[in-house]
């Protein structure tokens, strides 16, 4: 479970801040539901396009109707032209054949500049749809879900819209169409042959059509499967200086070979479904095109049937079959599509913060009075976290949390920025229940400065304004001299417009913590949340930072999660937490004093820098200057 103090995920900075507006499980995986019950959300997709679509559906008629004159010619070409000499009504044919083909080409143009066009529209619609749902979701699942996976779902899965709107739908309705005409057709020329012919393709339709039910879960499982491994990749690409580090590159592309080997046989299991499709496909073509033969040289011998007639049956037979199969053929990419979108859809079905009807309260404005009242929390997975924990921040006012990992003090820091609600209890601002408020409203006041600070791969100019994207230049430059950005940026070729990489990987820790601060700094917020603000700086850096943080913290409520018990001497009250519970409260020197856990704490730290850095602080009970300009304190 990620927690507010550890790796921070990028939604956790893009809610704190207020600019935003599970994996599957292997019953999950094998299961889909009928495609009755997925055409309705199909439907719900293409239907602001059903005009289009419509018009579509014409010329698609009107193509295959016109792509059907030339074979229809043939029986006239050779029973009444060339068998009866009757040359006159050759141009007139001729002319009819190029006045199709030319209606046949410019209804295939039309088509593919209409429907396929508009497919990609609707898939650059359904992304940015879907991305913008997802950015909504609730930080709580974001801890049970893998962003890779979540990534494949929002680029991968809504590209079955070109299958079922596009391309596909053309050589679908159209084989469709064709098929139909053709049998009539058939029936026109020889009853006989196609009393023989039809059966059989019956029986093939029905393989086909449950061939189509089979795959339909397989490629389900595939989409899965996919998000899966590409999750795996993306973490492995973004760990890759750990991996490195500890020689893992073997280890790693073994867990990604299983993931791959995964994939083989889902694929290995589509081919022997397609394979006995062909098997099938080929045995019955060969059927009917040996009784074809048989039975209609007999007719000809019987004088029941001419000799363009055979070839002109033959000619729509194939205009029988081809269409059957392809039809096959996309019914296996509508089923790959299908399974795609209707995970799409579970996603957008996926309740938003936005969505919760009991969240009606608006915070224009807060003056920044948190209250703990016996907040108990515990995550879905049923491990409890926090029991009984009250505590009061005033405005204005300094409250750090010490204690060992794993107390719960991230999860606490987690209930104030809301992204969790308490299982138990009540936490309020300014006497306003959190789980009534609008998190749009209450997030603007946020200011969040993590351990190990997340930067998009912009400018540093670009992530220091993210809190506030329409603040001035002036704004943005007084943010960086608080947060001491501008002494290495100045000093950059390309200064504030320096790109910072992936996660800032061009920036060092120290830098990257300026930028994260200076971040803060300009979202000024009311409400400020500190998690190791510190931990990456070195120690002239850290002096710099203090000084910031200082003129930062002034006037706003804080809260202060520390591991270096010295940065939180000057706090207004410390907060100690063990096993989810407040074992002891008060400041530095009255819990210095009492000799309980918080001095524990202390002692052990002391002991531990000073063996480090070779010296012992005489007075370890007196106050050191950290921290020292901060509002709210003595």
């Amino acid at each position: 479970m990620q927690t507010l103090g550890s790796e921070p995920h990028p939604f956790r900075v893009i809610k704190a801040i207020g600019s935003a507006g599970s994996r599957a499980s292997g019953a999950n995986a094998a299961t889909s539901r009928p495609l009755s019950a997925a055409l309705p959300e199909l439907w719900i997709l293409v239907r602001p396009h059903r005009g289009l679509l419509s018009a579509g559906l014409v010329l698609i008629a009107i193509n295959r109707v016109a792509g059907l004159v030339l074979p229809g010619s043939t029986k006239f070409l050779i029973d009444e032209v060339i068998a009866q000499h009757r040359a006159h009504l050759l141009l007139p044919l001729i002319a009819a054949v190029m006045i199709a083909a030319a209606i046949q080409s410019i209804t295939s143009f039309v088509l593919v500049q209409s429907l396929s066009k508009a497919a990609q529209r609707l898939i650059a619609e359904l992304r940015a749809k879907v991305q913008a749902h997802v950015s909504r979701l609730s930080v709580a699942y974001y801890d049970s879900n893998s962003t890779g996976a979540l990534a494949a779902r929002v680029m991968n899965d809504v590209e079955g819209i070109r299958t079922i709107f596009g391309t596909g739908l053309i050589e679908f309705v159209g084989g469709s169409l064709t098929a139909m005409i053709a049998l009539v057709v058939l029936l026109y020329i020889s009853p006989v042959l196609t009393a023989v012919a039809v059966p059989v393709l019956m029986v093939l339709g029905l393989a086909l059509w449950k061939s189509f039910t089979l795959l339909r879960p397989i490629f389900r499982e595939r989409s899965l499967i996919t998000g899966e491994v590409t999750a795996r990749l993306v973490e492995s690409l973004a760990g890759i200086r750990v991996i490195k580090a500890y020689r893992a590159e073997s280890r790693e592309s073994a867990v990604f070979g299983s993931g791959v080997r995964r994939l083989l046989e889902n694929a290995l299991r589509t081919l022997s479904v397609t394979s006995v499709i062909g098997l099938a496909s080929s045995l019955s073509l060969g059927l009917i095109g040996a009784l074809i033969m048989l039975i209609g040289a007999w007719q000809i011998l019987a004088g029941s049937l001419t000799v363009g007639g055979l070839f002109t049956y033959t000619l729509f037979l194939g205009f029988l079959v081809v269409p059957l199969a392809q039809i096959a053929g996309t019914g296996t990419q509508v089923g790959e599509a299908l399974a795609g979108l209707e995970r799409t859809r579970e996603l957008l079905r996926e309740p938003t913060e936005d969505d919760d009807p009991t969240r009606t309260v608006v915070l224009p404005s807060i003056r920044g009075d948190i209250v703990f009242d016996d907040v108990s929390f515990t995550y879905p997975t049923g491990e409890p976290v926090l029991a009984g924990v009250s505590f009061r921040a005033r405005p204005g006012t300094v409250t750090a949390l010490v204690g060992s990992s794993g107390s719960g003090k991230s999860t606490i820091v987690g209930l104030v920025a809301a992204f969790y609600r308490p299982s138990e209890g009540r936490v309020s601002v300014d006497g306003v229940d959190l789980s009534t408020v609008r998190l749009d409203s209450y997030r603007s006041h946020l200011g969040v400065v993590l351990q190990d600070s997340f930067l998009f791969d912009g400018t540093i100019r670009d992530n220091v304004a993210f809190s506030r994207p329409d603040a001035t230049e002036a704004k943005v430059r007084k943010a960086c001299e608080v947060a001491h950005v501008n002494e290495f940026a100045d000093r950059l070729v390309s200064k504030y417009e320096t790109m910072v990489g992936e996660r800032g990987v061009r920036l060092s820790g120290g830098q990257r913590q300026r930028v994260s601060i200076a971040r803060a700094v300009l979202a000024d917020p009311r409400i400020l949340l500190l998690d190791e603000a510190t931990s990456s700086l070195d120690s002239e850096s850290e002096s710099l930072i203090q000084e910031g943080l200082g003129d930062l913290m002034r006037g706003r409520t804080t809260l202060v999660i520390a591991h270096r018990l010295s940065t939180v001497r000057r706090a207004d009250q410390i907060l100690v937490i063990e096993g989810g519970r407040i074992v002891e409260r008060g400041n530095h020197s009255t819990l210095y004093a009492a000799r309980g856990r918080y001095y524990h704490l202390y002692e052990r730290q002391h002991r531990l820098d000073s063996n480090l850095l070779g010296f012992e602080d005489e007075f370890p009970g007196e106050e050191e200057p950290a921290f020292a300009s901060m509002g709210g304190c003595p």
